[in-house]
């Protein structure tokens, strides 16, 4: 596990230029930590218990390694790709991350400016620290809303009504984390979230009573998972919204199989970055039997992990139509704000296509494990 951040480092404000320094999508973590207060970046770089599944998403994609293609014109090649019967201009979007105010002022408002610059589509998440109606207002692009299940039916039936009449094209419906797992790093770094930065999307929800416990009762057992949903509540928001839904935080194919048989379109391939049960396999050796489960039929999303355009390469190669970032943007974000979150993305969508000229795949489709050394696939699946 990483060390905690001295607490007496001085933290840069957001440029306005994009640094000489870039020149991958990586660049931007390495120099986050100059724009982040320490105890923040710990709390958005730190995982869940030892952070096994955290190294274990990154090191995933290195153990896939790619084989090459030569003399294929590429003159009507092209990233663009449907998913849910909604065209992308490439297979990216940005991810759901809760309260991005806590690197920069314009928070979730940057980053929909970004993803509407650069045709990206962007997922707003519950715990937003602008308003979903206010984010929606910063882009034309597709707009998807990650929902979480609020204690009350009637909270929940208000995010959705709500997401519906801004504009939102898709409900993506987060349920890996019923019980959070404790951030080691964040704790060890004392971070508590600033006074200024709130879950504005819940300001007008209903506090639940506390779940009354006898002494013989669990706190986790009895106490918080007596209020966390089920198949059934999935069904039940499901019946009640014209959106697509997509489930987020699917690692098992029955789970996923169950997903798609209450009524969701699509599944998201997710450990939450690593945040939710340490000791889960990775995203990516979990994503080929998920595919094989599913079908070809069905939207198949992942992410964790991702910090390249040639991990996006792998990740369609074995089965996912898209992907989500989450980290690399927010370092973005503290970077340089909304021309940082859209830089990176250019950086993506050119590495993506450098990947693909060199293994000679003009379209998405045209990306599967022939395009891995044989035996990769099966690195992968361990």
């Amino acid at each position: 596990m990483a060390q905690s951040e001295s607490p007496t480092r001085t933290v840069r404000s957001a440029l306005t230029s994009i640094p000489e320094s870039i020149t991958c999508t990586e660049d931007y973590e390495l120099i986050a930590r100059e724009f982040i207060e320490p105890s923040i970046y710990a709390h958005i770089a730190g995982g869940s218990g030892r952070e096994t599944t955290l190294k274990s998403n990154l090191e995933a994609y290195q153990n896939v390694r790619l084989m090459n293609r030569v003399l294929v014109d590429f003159t009507t090649a092209t990233t663009r790709t449907r998913i849910l019967n909604q065209e992308f201009r490439h297979p990216l979007l940005l991810g759901p991350v809760a309260f991005q105010k806590l690197v920069h002022p314009d928070g979730e408002l940057a980053s929909a400016r970004a993803a509407d610059a650069l045709e990206s589509g962007m997922i707003s998440s519950t715990l937003s620290s602008y308003s979903l109606e206010e984010i929606a207002t910063e882009t034309s692009g597709h707009k998807w809303f990650q929902l979480y299940f609020q204690p009350g039916k009637a909270d929940t039936l208000d995010l959705v009504r709500r997401a519906e009449r801004s504009g939102y094209d898709t409900l993506v419906v987060t349920l890996d984390v019923p019980v959070r797992s404790g951030n080691r790093r964040a704790q060890a770094a004392g971070f508590v979230m600033p006074a200024h930065v709130q879950a504005v999307n819940l300001k007008h929800h209903s506090i639940p009573p506390q779940v009354s416990l006898n002494p013989d009762q669990s706190v986790i057992f009895q106490g918080i998972m007596s209020e966390a949903p089920t198949w059934s509540d999935l069904q039940w928001l499901i019946e009640e919204t014209t959106l697509p839904v997509v489930v987020k935080g699917i690692l098992n194919p029955m789970d996923a199989c169950q997903a798609i048989a209450c009524g969701a379109s699509g599944v998201i391939v997710s450990n939450h970055g690593g945040r939710a049960l340490d000791g889960v396999p990775s995203t990516l050796e979990s994503l080929p039997a998920i595919r094989e489960a599913l079908g070809d039929g069905v939207a198949v999303l992942l992410d964790g992990g991702i910090r390249s355009g040639s991990d996006v390469f792998k990740a369609i190669a074995l089965g996912a139509d898209a992907v989500l970032i989450g980290r690399l943007p927010i370092y973005a974000l503290a970077v340089a704000g909304a021309i940082g979150v859209a830089h990176l993305l250019r950086l993506f969508r050119d590495e993506l296509e450098l990947c693909m000229a060199l293994t000679g795949c003009t379209t998405l489709e045209e990306i599967n494990e022939s395009c891995l050394i044989e035996g990769s696939a099966h690195v992968a699946r361990r």
